[in-house]
């Protein structure tokens, strides 16, 4: 099959690709590059995708809307993976237009690619945990309700999956939406708690931890999170009978840990102390997540395998040989 994966050069979009060109398919991936993070890291990606023949890659904003829509493959695409967003909850409080820019305008825009396509592909795109707000029940359920966002970044996830849910009614577009927990692991971003953590401890630095330490995350490794998105994008369409052509699925762990449970996983991996200091509540932040996974499982066999104790294992060794400093936009946890 021939794939679309918006967001080619971020972490979870340059993973996907690779795993997709592995098993022979062929791969159209874009991006904007943009300066959120070290671009470098996200040069190297793609420096990985690029070694198969089969990857095709287009520098392109997909909020540019025109752009997207001249792409030569369009009409040729069997599945798009939209995946490029504004990513963090923090710096949407310093720059809430470019949420609103690239996860709302260019969310549109891919819908609208697949609108006039020849035949609309299949839609399989990033929502997140963070719909969840602070009042769901744990485990969180896809059928919560998810109509309270405590951030910028959440509500524009939110009107993601709602304008998705128009245009599978509206046109009878298939579309899947996938809400991920936490993932982490080798090739990450330099903004998540994992890695700056990892390099703070690492260089005898202080961290900063919030709300005094009292919240969970499902952390979720990247190849577990892989092998639950490759699922979705590699086999068929779930939908109910007389049931609009959408869907959410979570992907996460379903195994939330304390934040100070996890610095001690941290510590534990690379043998040194955390300087911790504890400092309140940041805006936009939850208390927990924790994923309830059963209908991954249901529909797709999905069974995450990787503890957090061997995932941050296999970041620290790949950090450690790969990466010599953290780049320049890390922000804490």
């Amino acid at each position: 099959m021939k794939f679309l994966v918006t967001g080619a050069a971020g972490f979870i979009g340059s993973r996907i690709a690779k795993a997709l060109l592995d098993e022979g398919h062929e791969v159209i991936g874009l991006d904007n590059l943009n300066t959120y993070y070290d671009v470098t890291l996200k040069q190297e990606r793609l420096h990985e995708l690029q070694r198969s023949s089969a990857f095709k890659f287009y520098k392109l904003d997909i909020a540019d809307h025109e752009a997207l829509l001249a792409l030569p493959e369009r009409d040729t695409i069997h599945r798009v993976i939209h995946l490029a967003a504004q990513a963090g909850v923090r710096y949407s409080l310093e720059n809430p237009f470019a949420y609103a820019e690239s996860n709302m305008t260019g969310h549109l825009s891919v819908l609208e690619f697949c609108r006039r396509a020849a035949k609309a592909p299949l839609l399989i795109y990033a929502s997140s945990s963070s719909v969840y707000g602070d009042d769901a029940v744990a485990p969180f359920s896809e059928d919560a309700n998810v109509d309270r966002p405590v951030s910028l970044y959440a509500a524009t996830k939110r009107a993601d999956e709602l304008m998705s849910q128009a245009y599978a009614k509206l046109y009878d577009i298939p579309q899947i939406g996938v809400r991920f927990f936490t993932v982490y692991g080798p090739w990450g971003r330099p903004d998540m708690a994992y890695w700056s953590f990892t390099d703070r401890i690492l260089r005898g630095e202080t961290i900063r931890v919030f709300n005094g330490g009292k919240m969970k995350r499902d952390f979720t490794f990247i190849d577990d999170a892989m092998r639950g998105l490759k699922a979705i994008a590699t086999r068929r369409a779930i939908f109910s009978d007389g049931q609009l052509s959408h869907k959410l699925y979570n992907i996460g762990h379903n195994e939330p840990v304390t934040l100070m449970d996890f610095i001690a996983t941290i510590e534990k991996v690379t043998g040194k102390k955390a300087r911790i200091a504890l400092e309140p509540m940041q805006p936009g932040d939850v208390t927990e997540t924790c994923a309830d996974i059963s209908r991954m499982q249901a529909d797709y066999g999905y069974n995450p395998q990787v503890t957090l104790e061997e995932g941050i294992g296999k970041f620290v060794e790949w950090f450690r040989t790969q990466r010599v400093a953290a780049g320049p936009a890390i922000r804490s946890f």
